[in-house]
């Protein structure tokens, strides 16, 4: 088995002092690594200098999911604490009766059994119908029809930080704007795409300013990319799905800059799936929406990006198998160990790199 596909060579040792508890003061005064791979060059920036690598022929690609407030703290009738993390935004709800169906997870002292009441807080509730397995539930939400789905969730629900942000204080109410990219429109996220957290509404101005497209996918991000790879082959992972939308407008702009000699720069792993994925059928970029559960690991072709922005990934992460598709895994691991050595900061909230001249077709 060629050691690209073997787990274990996805591992490093993390200081845990640099894993990001914060984000840095303003956004785009993250730190940004370089790697050029057309020239093996590595080179240390700041966020806000990025503008200065897009040419005026690329094009930029962000994904414009939002997090909704997706962790919810109760209490059963019997009065045990109960946690409620829903999977994904209630996709049939009714707002004349002011119910919803969800997939989630709880939390609790006991299993909670189909039929357990959840009470969040007066004006919200949770009703457990079915035990769907591997933790999961299906539940129905009732909340107040004069208030809404959405405006309910939002004063209930807490930013749903991933499992690493261990701070003593938990979520706080800055949370609610940085853990949020400034683009974020279309509600249905768990996670952030952690990527365009550095971006402020001043960069993005800078790089339509020189002639640079900017296009926005959305792909919500699901509570599956926690999830671990327990395959020592991760050719035998099975990767989660998520759902994913590209507009006509975007795909076309995609072809017109490849066209024009232009490149494309991903915003993140999900920019990368849905755009890719989006590509399988008919080897060009189509106006698509679905479910995306492309898994991408070394030896896959990309056909649609050049350039990635991405975080600094957890190790043995399927996002990990992704970058080393694009960049190699030797190198994406030495880098790595740059980063550790310059006191980079990691994941969600962490430091940036922009990865040039990957293998488009």
């Amino acid at each position: 088995m060629h050691k690209d596909h073997l787990l274990s060579a996805y591992n490093y040792h993390l200081p845990t002092e640099l894993i990001a508890q914060h984000p840095a003061d303003k956004r785009d005064e993250s730190r940004l690594m370089v790697m050029n791979i057309m020239n093996d060059t590595l080179a240390h920036h700041r966020f806000n200098d990025l503008a200065g690598f897009i040419g005026a022929k690329d094009m930029i690609v962000v994904n414009n999911t939002k997090v909704f407030p997706a962790r919810l703290l109760g209490q059963k009738q019997t009065g045990g604490k109960a946690e409620v993390f829903l999977l994904e935004y209630p996709a049939t709800f009714d707002e004349t009766r002011g119910t919803a169906r969800a997939t989630a997870l709880i939390k609790s002292s006991k299993r909670p059994k189909t039929g357990t009441k959840i009470i969040i807080n007066p004006t919200l509730h949770c009703l457990v119908i079915a035990d769907l397995g591997g933790g999961k539930v299906d539940l129905q939400l009732h909340y107040d029809p004069a208030t809404g789905l959405a405006e309910t969730l939002t004063t209930s629900g807490r930013v749903p930080l991933p499992p690493y942000i261990t701070r003593i204080d938990g979520c706080t109410p800055d949370d609610i704007h940085r853990y949020q990219t400034v683009y974020a429109s279309h509600p249905g996220a768990v996670a952030a795409p952690t990527a365009g957290l550095h971006f402020t509404d001043q960069l993005l101005e800078s790089i339509r300013s020189q002639g640079t497209l900017v296009g926005q996918v959305t792909l919500h991000v699901g509570f599956g990319t926690f999830a671990p790879v327990r395959e020592e082959d991760i050719t035998h992972h099975l990767i989660h799905e998520e759902y994913f939308s590209i507009t006509e407008e975007t795909a076309e702009a995609v072809l017109e800059t490849k066209k024009r000699g232009g490149k494309i720069w991903a915003v993140g792993t999900t920019t990368v799936r849905a755009m890719e994925y989006a590509t399988q059928a008919s080897g060009r970029l189509q106006a698509m929406t679905g479910w995306c559960n492309l898994y991408i690991y070394p030896g896959f072709r990309f056909r649609v990006i050049d350039n990635l922005i991405t975080n600094f990934h957890l190790p043995d992460s399927s996002l990990m198998f992704l970058v080393s598709a694009l960049c190699g895994r030797q190198t994406l691991l030495d880098c790595y160990q740059t980063a550790i050595r310059e006191g980079y900061r990691f994941f969600s909230y962490g430091d940036a790199m922009a990865i040039i001249g990957g293998q488009a077709e």
